[in-house]
């Protein structure tokens, strides 16, 4: 009995020992990585800043110069993480987790999508507030009131529309947007046939008694 314990605690300690400096040197990988990913991430920052993107969109006024700074840093902490994950990799490979690294290849592969849903919500912002200020410049004829109705509803519009591409992009029910764009696409196709139907009757009565009497002619 005691000989088959000694043997167990024995392996046991030889395995560990034997797993240091793979532990130790995964670690360090994973160290690595963590400096260099947040060496980027300051790089990344810093070229942002120098081409001034948040002061010049600030003055079109088409966003604020806190919600793109806002947008920078989603984007920067996005890049950070992916690099985190590049040295995370060679980690687990190290450490013997084989497993685990394929789960992370795959969310590897998806970070992408990730980044250009990020891109397509920050330009959805600035087309949606341009848009809304375009209408809103446009339909002051109208009364104020009823132009800022309009700018909201084209900003919405817009945004909704912006948040279905990024779902899209996502690959976050894909069949239930397609089938939401069919059903929109029909009901306005069914209500602009009802509403020149019923509100062009005359008009339409009129113009076939115009042409049957230039045949009874």
């Amino acid at each position: 009995m005691f000989e088959t314990t000694n043997g167990v605690i024995f392996n046991f300690w030889t395995k560990f020992v034997n797993f240091l400096p793979d532990f130790f040197g995964g670690l360090l990988i994973l160290i690595i990585g963590y400096i260099v990913s947040v060496l980027v991430k300051k790089l990344f920052l810093t070229i942002l800043r120098f081409f001034r993107i948040d002061a010049i969109l600030n003055r079109t006024k088409l966003i604020s110069q806190k919600e793109v700074r806002l947008w920078e840093e989603i984007l920067a902490e996005l890049v950070r993480w992916t690099l985190i994950i590049l040295f995370l990799i060679p980690t687990l490979e190290t450490w013997g987790l084989s497993k685990a690294t394929a789960v992370l290849n795959q969310f590897l592969f998806y970070i992408p999508n990730v980044i250009v849903s990020v891109i397509i919500g920050f330009v959805g912002i600035v087309i949606s507030n341009l848009a809304a200020n375009l209408v809103k410049q446009s339909a002051k004829s109208v009364g104020d009131q009823a132009a800022n109705t309009l700018a909201v509803f084209a900003r919405s519009t817009i945004l909704f529309f912006s948040v279905l591409i990024m779902l899209n992009q996502l690959g976050v029910a894909q069949d239930l947007i397609r089938i939401f764009f069919t059903g929109l696409v029909a009901m306005l196709a069914i209500a602009g046939g009802l509403a020149f139907g019923l509100g062009g009757q005359e008009s339409a009565k009129e113009i076939l008694d115009n042409i049957k009497k230039k045949f009874a002619k």
